[in-house]
């Protein structure tokens, strides 16, 4: 695992900045500390920083093929390399090494732009090809590794593993996407393609981004997407032992290194069933590290030990305790923008804790999405079924006057919080689910935010970003939020925080659950498959009873959360106020003070739970603070006037 950076002049031919692109490429030291790369030519520049995996002699990178006319620079692994190069060896293609970098690079000569849809695997890189005066730039299919640019004003295209690799050019403008803002303090997360910078992008999962000297940059090309449509019939008992076969597979491809290897272990199904199917993959005993509470009902650690006793692992344990919050500051300049998923704080210990121990570890990311595990999907399910009983201008009619006069109970158990209840039947179906995950509902939000963004965003809303994939989604209630959710939260959320927290420490992070094949066939599975009545997760659960202890599989499903309510209501209490009161948040024009205020005041009273929505403005805090102390941009220069 890698971090990259690289300067492209769509322009002409300048000599690219060499200065700059080494702190491009050394500003994400962390990724890469075990070698460092440049290759510079006219009208362009390829960083790399190494983290050696695999074929550690031999694997260092910008990499070329043999007339040194192709170029890469590349993040990932990919898991069928060896295949692939077999067939490009017998293409005529000859190879200098035994890793998979310069599988990328022959790819690209025999296949061109449709060498993706050749890979399996996990990646971001840039090939650049002199021959053609082609920068090609390509993201993994489900968004497990990051890739980020931005045309400069000058005709420079940067672009780098991580945002902080844009933001220390001089040249970058440094305006923000205030759009972006409203995204955020709804979803907790920037989506794709957007960044906090107006100027920056994300290349989305799935895309690519093929950039000519002298032409118009274009948009990004999706190459592949799932079918959420069930394929033939299929019996649950023959569907659970497909499931175990291609689950044990995935993790077997992803065994491959030539440095120590272990896993997550939460104790919850998805982490269980890949340490169980490492375990028996493993000659030797699996090192698994987990992640412990003082809160009896946020911590996992107990199950997690089940699992290590009965998978025979080197178990591993770490607690985290509220004094950890003083990771803020750190976490913020770690996300380069700002990030409300609050389990990043036990991630980023689990990763430290790993990397004592391990070079690479499997996670079990990606199983609720893939076979409907999130306890929202559940009652979206159970909303889903009264919403069809009415047409929707009679559920208007008669649900949203109910909503607004029934009492809120935040306090109580969900079953009894009817005004949630209410609101979400007079909505649509998407609209429910929006706010059902937003960190704040609409009119709460739209009163946080100051009067004059308000404004500027003329009625834009962060719903917006769940539409435009909605559309494209399939017609099943249960499949439509499993396909959003893949399409956006999975990427913003899940993969962003465990690729930032593991490359912090220099940890490689795999993730079989998603591999793509494996996905294409989940999403292929009918829905009651996945989830049966009220427990989600079924197909799995099937799959993995031969294999995991029955109160491992259906124990009630926890999450990797923050016991953040009551921190922030006791040792946390004094620095909430001071934060969120303070000139960094107040002063931005982005929140209004007051309804901050109001927040903090109703949380700490014990009004209302608002511990999620006050997370995300102490991280957008964080992020203004060092917003402030960064250099100002300078003028519309060359990108090369900071050399």
């Amino acid at each position: 695992m890698c971090g990259i950076a690289g300067l492209f002049d769509t322009l002409g031919r300048r000599p690219p900045p060499q200065a700059l692109l080494e702190r491009m490429t050394d500003v994400q030291a962390h990724r890469g500390p075990d070698g460092r790369g440049l290759h510079c030519e006219p009208g362009v520049g390829l960083g790399h920083r190494r983290l050696a995996i695999i074929d550690l002699a031999a694997g260092a990178q910008p990499m070329s093929n043999e007339d040194d006319a192709v170029w890469v620079t590349y993040n990932g692994e990919i898991y069928n390399f060896r295949e692939l190069a077999r067939e490009l060896e017998a293409a005529g293609h000859r190879f200098r090494t035994r890793c998979d970098t310069e599988v990328i690079v022959h790819a690209w000569e025999e296949w061109g732009e449709a060498c993706v849809e050749r890979f399996r695997g996990m990646f971001a890189f840039a090939v650049w090809d002199r021959r053609r005066g082609t920068l090609f730039l390509a993201r993994d299919r489900l968004g497990i590794k990051p890739l980020h640019y931005a045309l400069l004003p000058d005709g420079w295209l940067a672009f780098g593993s991580e945002l902080k690799a844009l933001a220390l050019i001089p040249a970058f403008p440094r305006a923000l996407d205030e759009s972006a803002v409203e995204d955020y303090l709804a979803l907790g997360y920037v989506p794709d393609p957007k960044t906090i910078y107006a100027a920056a992008r994300k290349l989305p999962p799935a895309h690519t981004l093929t950039v000519r000297r002298g032409r118009p940059l274009p948009e990004p090309r999706r190459y592949w997407r799932p079918v959420f449509e069930p394929a033939a019939r299929l019996a649950p008992g023959a569907a659970a032992r497909e499931l175990a076969e291609r689950l044990r597979e995935a993790v077997r491809i992803r065994l491959v290194a030539e440095v120590p290897l272990g896993a997550f272990l939460s104790g919850g199904v998805d982490s269980s069933s890949v340490v169980a199917m490492m375990a028996a993959e493993s000659d030797g005993p699996v090192r698994t590290c987990a992640i412990a509470f003082d809160e009896r009902g946020f911590d996992e650690s107990a199950h997690a030990a089940r699992v290590a006793a009965h998978c025979g692992t080197r178990h591993h344990v770490e607690r985290v305790r509220p004094d950890d919050l003083c990771l803020v500051d750190e976490l913020a300049a770690l996300y380069d923008e700002p990030f409300a998923d609050s389990s990043a704080l036990p991630t980023w210990k689990v990763c430290e804790l790993a990397r004592r121990h391990v070079t690479v570890a499997l996670s079990g990311d990606g199983g609720d999405e893939c076979y409907a595990g999130y306890r929202r999907y559940r009652w979206h399910m159970r909303e889903e079924r009264l919403r069809r009983l009415l047409p929707a201008g009679l559920r208007r009619a008669l649900f949203g006057p109910l909503g607004r006069i029934y009492p809120r109970l935040d306090w109580a158990p969900k079953p009894l919080r009817a005004r949630t209840t209410l609101q979400a039947l007079a909505r649509t179906s998407l609209e429910a689910y929006f706010q059902n995950f937003a960190l704040l509902p609409d009119p709460e939000r739209r009163q946080l935010l100051h009067p004059g963004l308000r404004r500027r965003l003329d009625g834009y809303r962060a719903i917006e970003v769940m539409r435009r994939h909605a559309a494209e989604g399939p017609r099943h209630p249960l499949s439509l939020v499993q396909h959003v959710d893949l399409m956006t939260y999975l990427p913003g959320d899940i993969l962003t925080k465990v690729d930032r927290a593991s490359m912090a420490h220099a940890l490689e992070v795999r993730v079989p659950v998603l591999d793509h094949e494996l996905v294409e066939w989940a999403a292929r599975l009918p829905p009651g498959l996945k989830m049966r009545g009220t427990t989600g997760k079924w197909i799995l659960k099937e799959a993995m009873a031969p294999w995991l202890p029955r109160e491992i599989l259906h124990r009630p499903k926890m999450g990797f959360a923050v016991p953040l309510a009551r921190w922030f209501r006791g040792p946390l209490r004094e620095r909430l106020r001071e934060a969120l009161l303070g000139p960094a948040l107040s002063d931005a024009g982005l929140v209004d003070r007051g309804a901050v205020a109001a927040l903090v005041e109703a949380h700490l009273a014990g009004r209302r739970d608002h511990s999620a929505a006050l997370w995300a403005l102490l991280m957008l805090e964080a992020f203004l603070r060092r917003e402030a102390g960064a250099a100002p941009a300078a003028p519309a220069a060359a990108a090369g006037g900071a050399a």
